[in-house]
């Protein structure tokens, strides 16, 4: 085809917009209570295989805006406004959560599917194929979109076996026989914004012919290539032979829609876009917030009769709407018969309802999650039931006559920690509040306009351990000048560094203390307990205090949750028992003091992303990244075992 002509041409370097543009819509994700989200693709729901997703990850790493690989193709996924399947249920009595974290609009569970005889049923949520075009791994010519089926074309291919992709047929050869695969780059803005990348641009952008000048975007013929060159790759044009390099950065240009299933383009930005790769953890960061349920809320009756009668505000309506006595008579029959209760079980709890159900006048603590939850951990709880949302056990007396008994090194680990507790059922919440790209310090909302009442969020239950250190002992190891300063240097690095950590914490030597051996606890959990690490979390409690509001905190909860009403089976919990519990923390202490990559791994003074590591490696401190709540930086050995070269003492080296 001739410079300039076209079947279905455009001036600019955007995609297509208007209806015809998007006629390969949509793609239902599907979900499993028990770990596994489906996702099915195009018009004809049955070509393609399912992509599994667990359910935690449809709130993080695969959630809105993120790009998710399957067996054959890769999508992603769109936000919650399409979700118009609806959404499992509002989550109930997390009021205090939700004060705490600084929402206000509600918590609803995304939709969840099962497998039955082989398929999968249930709500869908949609999204789509994506990156758009795809590239032949032969000779490097890319296709838009070409499992479309155009007007007036063939109908679509038969199903293709899985991991088998389309053969180009089509490049400088009369059948090239290159496969096609999606091509692996995007377009992303600090804004929050991706797009395709504008392939016709990039060829033409430094054009100075007027052959080449006039040369129209086409989005049905092949005629755009992407071939390695020396140094990163080249785009060609085989109708006008224009070409260009893919650069790093681009601007992102009045032709790119906001997102790839978000037909508004978003016009000329200030900022460049960065053209990544898609596997680059640049291109979506979830941004989520996670609050343990704690008293009083933890302590409600659920799935009781005045409790279901809580959550449905439609029989509250007619119930309070039926005053005559054979209409009401009627209403609660009805009620009755759908709570599977007697109707006098049905009056009682509208009564305790108009009580103050469920928490009969009991405030609901805000501002300090950190606080309120160390609070309801030292905390006994009275009269506590096992079907409670939050059970401890505390076994600090027990652990106390256990370090009493203690004498040489076993005695002085163990007299650092002064409270034990177990926590055998706890509920966590993770609450999906949106996603970031390329590190920017905007937000972008699930429903991307902030419009809609309510966030994705799951409920997550386990069980865990939890610890706090001698306040005294703290104070005398944080007073020495070599602590001090080593942990200064973490928070200057942290605070003019290009690392930014969703919640920052405050940077001292407490924190790197407990947070060093939090995974180290991680790690010997995993060698002597025989528990997988990227399925343990921690919890960092630590503030220094000095303010009358202010106490101080020093505190590591470990625990497991998992979206599932049944948690774990109790062994982490075990493992707060005092004798287990110091097999536990002397294994940890003991790593502490050497890592198969030392002397290097302890005599650096800084590694890692921004160099906010000291004496902490892959061999010695770091665990998977779903286990650490601050992206694996701001850990240090030192603190824990001391300095290589003896300047900075160790914590629990010190006397009792």
């Amino acid at each position: 085809m001739a410079a300039g002509a076209s079947a279905k041409s455009g001036s600019g370097g955007g995609p297509p917009r208007g209806r015809d543009a998007m006629a390969d819509e949509p793609i239902p994700v599907r979900a499993d209570r028990g770990g596994t989200h489906l996702a099915q693709v195009g018009r004809n729901a049955t070509a393609d295989e399912p992509i599994p997703v667990r359910l935690s990850h449809l709130l993080r790493y695969c959630g809105v805006g993120a790009v998710v690989r399957g067996p054959d193709y890769l999508v992603t996924v769109k936000d919650t406004r399409t979700w118009t399947c609806g959404v499992e249920h509002q989550i109930q009595h997390v009021e205090q959560v939700r004060a705490v974290l600084g929402i206000d609009r509600t918590l609803r569970s995304p939709p969840v599917a099962r497998i039955e005889d082989g398929r999968p049923t249930g709500r869908p949520i949609p999204a789509m194929r994506f990156p758009g075009w795809m590239r032949c791994a032969r000779c490097g010519l890319l296709r838009y979109r070409p499992w479309r089926r155009a007007s007036g074309a063939a109908p679509d291919p038969p199903r293709r076996p899985p991991g088998q992709s389309s053969v180009c047929a089509d490049g400088d050869r009369p059948a090239c026989p290159g496969r096609l695969e999606q091509a692996p780059w995007v377009l992303a803005h600090a804004c929050g914004y991706l797009a395709d990348v504008p392939w016709h641009r990039l060829a033409h952008a430094g054009s100075r012919h007027p052959d080449q000048r006039g040369c129209r975007a086409d989005w049905e013929d092949p005629y755009l290539r992407v071939v390695a060159a020396d140094r990163g790759y080249t785009v060609r044009c085989r109708r006008c032979g224009a070409f260009g390099p893919l650069p790093q950065r681009f601007p992102f240009g009045e032709g790119a829609w906001r997102q790839p299933w978000f037909p508004e383009p978003a016009g000329p930005l200030d900022e460049p876009a960065w053209v990544l790769e898609i596997n680059d953890v640049r291109v979506h960061a979830p941004d989520t917030v996670t609050a343990l349920v704690i008293p009083p809320e933890s302590r409600i009756r659920r799935g009781t009769v005045v409790d279901r009668l809580f959550g449905s505000a439609d029989q509250q309506a007619a119930l309070r709407g039926a005053r005559a006595g054979l209409q009401r008579k009627t209403v609660l029959r009805r009620i009755a018969r759908d709570l599977r209760c007697a109707p006098d079980d049905v009056e009682e709890a509208l009564a305790g309802i108009d009580r103050g159900y469920p928490l009969y006048g009991q405030s609901i603590a805000g501002g300090d999650l950190l606080r309120s939850e160390y609070r309801a951990l030292v905390a006994a709880i009275p009269n506590l039931r096992e079907d409670e949302d939050f059970v401890t056990a505390h076994h600090t007396e027990a652990w106390s006559a256990l370090v009493g008994a203690r004498d040489g090194a076993a005695g002085r680990i163990a007299g650092a920690v002064d409270r034990l507790i177990a926590v055998e059922r706890l509920k966590e919440i993770l609450v999906f509040k949106g996603f970031r790209r390329l590190g920017g310090e905007t937000v972008t909302p699930p429903d991307l306009t902030r419009g809609s009442g309510w966030l994705p969020a799951l409920e997550l239950y386990g069980e865990g351990i939890f610890c706090t250190l001698r306040e005294d002992r703290l104070r005398r190891w944080e007073a020495d000048d070599a602590v001090r300063s080593r942990a200064q240097a973490f928070g200057d690095r942290l605070a003019g560094g290009p690392v930014r950590l969703p919640a920052p914490p405050q940077v001292s030597p407490r924190f790197l203390l407990l947070h060093t051996l939090a995974h180290l606890l991680i790690r010997a959990l995993e060698s002597d307990a025989g528990y997988p690490a990227a399925s343990l979390k921690e919890r960092i409690y630590s503030r220094t205090g000095g303010e009358p509001d202010q106490p101080p905190l020093a505190g590591i909860l470990i625990h497991v949750a998992v979206a599932d009403t049944e948690g774990s089976l109790g062994g982490l919990a075990q493992q707060a028992q005092p004798r287990r519990f110091l097999r536990l923390l002397t294994a940890a202490v003991e790593a502490a003091g050497w890592c198969s990559m030392d002397p290097v791994c302890g005599e650096r003074e800084g590694h890692g992303p921004g160099l906010l590591n000291g004496a902490a490696c892959h061999a010695c401190a770091l665990v998977p990244e779903p286990s650490c709540a601050y992206g694996n930086v701001l850990l240090d050995r030192a603190f824990v075992a001391g300095g290589a070269d003896g300047s900075v003492p160790a914590f629990f080296g010190g006397g009792a």
